[in-house]
Order: structure tokens, then C-alpha cells, then sequence
């Protein structure tokens, strides 16, 4: 089957009293989320990774939280295969004239049934490549 193309742009937040830093694929209607850990990975109508919420995010980052409200530029990928979710973020902080860069990935077994399915995603564009 040939493979759909979906595009959308990509947005965060960060909660600085709960320390709570999300990314989402903005215009993408939610259905529930997975926890994975400290964070919560959200899915969304069609059944593709649509965001991503870290808890305790400074703590897990190993970022201050006052530089965790500063401007974000990210990728957010999400892969769905072989029974296994994968998701990985990427992205650049500007600390007292210093980029720091992080990349957290995380792994969980794909339980829900979710279809084969891959995200990519940045601070501006966002595209899917479900995989049929």
C-alpha cells in the first residue's frame, strides 16, 4: 500500500510550577495517552504518537527549571514497529551563551496494538509516514 503523508507544526509548553514540559503536534485531535515512566506519550484519533509530557522534566534533564521557560527549538520522532514505540526528542537550549543539546529517547513495548507508524516532528513542521 502506498503510504499516507500527514503535516502538521509542532508546539511546547513548560509548566514551571509543576515542572512539567510537553510537545505536541498542534491541530491533531487527541484519544489517550501511554505513561512510559516519568512521562505520558499521547495518541491521538488515528492512532499515531501526536505529544509527549515529561514530568519532573528539570530533574530529568538535568536543565534548571528557569531555563526550561526560555525559547525551545525540538524534534519530536515517534516510531511505531515491530511491536516496540520509540520515541526521541531532540532539542536545543541556550544556557548563559551556551547551546546545550538533549536527546532523550525512550522504548516501551507497543501493548495498545497501535499500527506500524512514524512521526517526525519539529518546533514549526511536523510530518507522519504511517507505515502500511
Amino acid at each position: 500500500m502506498k503510504e499516507r503523508l500527514l503535516k502538521g507544526k509542532g508546539e511546547w509548553d513548560y509548566d514551571y510550577r509543576y515542572d512539567t514540559l510537553f510537545f505536541k503536534v498542534k491541530d491533531r485531535k487527541y484519544r489517550n495517552s501511554l505513561e512510559m515512566g516519568n512521562l505520558v506519550v499521547d495518541i491521538d484519533s488515528e492512532n499515531f504518537v501526536v505529544g509527549l509530557q515529561i514530568f519532573s522534566a528539570s530533574k530529568f534533564l538535568g536543565i534548571p527549571k528557569l531555563h526550561l521557560r526560555e525559547d525551545v527549538q525540538f524534534q519530536l520522532n515517534a516510531k511505531i514497529d515491530k511491536g516496540i514505540i520509540q520515541v526521541s526528542l531532540a532539542f536545543n537550549i541556550k544556557i548563559r551563551n551556551h547551546i546545550i543539546q538533549k536527546n532523550p529517547i525512550f522504548v516501551q513495548p507497543n501493548t495498545e496494538g497501535l499500527p506500524n507508524s512514524q512521526l517526525l516532528c519539529k518546533t514549526n513542521n511536523c510530518t507522519f509516514v504511517p507505515s502500511m
